[in-house]
């Protein structure tokens, strides 16, 4: 059997938005949307103006923005961030644990409450220790070391 790639989907009402937090939490690289396609995409008829939004000053496509390990290989999946019209309602099924390495954990923890992450709960199993976090649209996670 082939083993398959994947990229992990994020639902969003602000993907764009939400693919610069994680980028930025996790020193990851939101991938550039290329402005000049789009705008030759809307002038053949392919597209219109409301498949499109303006980020940061450029016009990217509105249904949703990725995000990629900075070393530009597939050493971690594609995530990708769909706009969606619903807000999240229940408890994520699938999260991120983030792994620090060596970062120091309440040095971490400081950095993403004042990024916009709302602190949850401490969890600990014998000697390891995980904080658990909603990101700005409420989606769960975990750092540890």
């Amino acid at each position: 059997m082939t083993a398959y790639s994947f990229q992990v989907t994020i639902d969003s009402q602000e993907p764009h938005v939400l693919a610069d937090w994680w980028a930025a939490t996790l020193g990851w690289s939101v991938e550039p949307q290329d402005e000049e396609f789009i705008r030759r995409m809307i002038t053949e008829g392919l597209a219109t103006d409301d498949d499109t939004a303006v980020h940061r000053g450029r016009i990217v496509w509105k249904d949703g923005a990725a995000m990629t390990h900075p070393d530009g290989t597939d050493r971690a999946p594609r995530v990708y961030f769909q706009l969606v019209p619903e807000g999240k309602i229940v408890k994520n099924r699938m999260h991120f644990d983030v792994r620090l390495g060596d970062d120091d954990l309440e040095t971490v923890v400081e950095k993403l409450k004042s990024a916009g992450a709302t602190f949850l709960y401490e969890g600990r199993q014998g000697p390891h220790k995980w904080i658990t976090f909603h990101d700005p649209e409420g989606n769960e996670f975990c750092v540890s070391n």
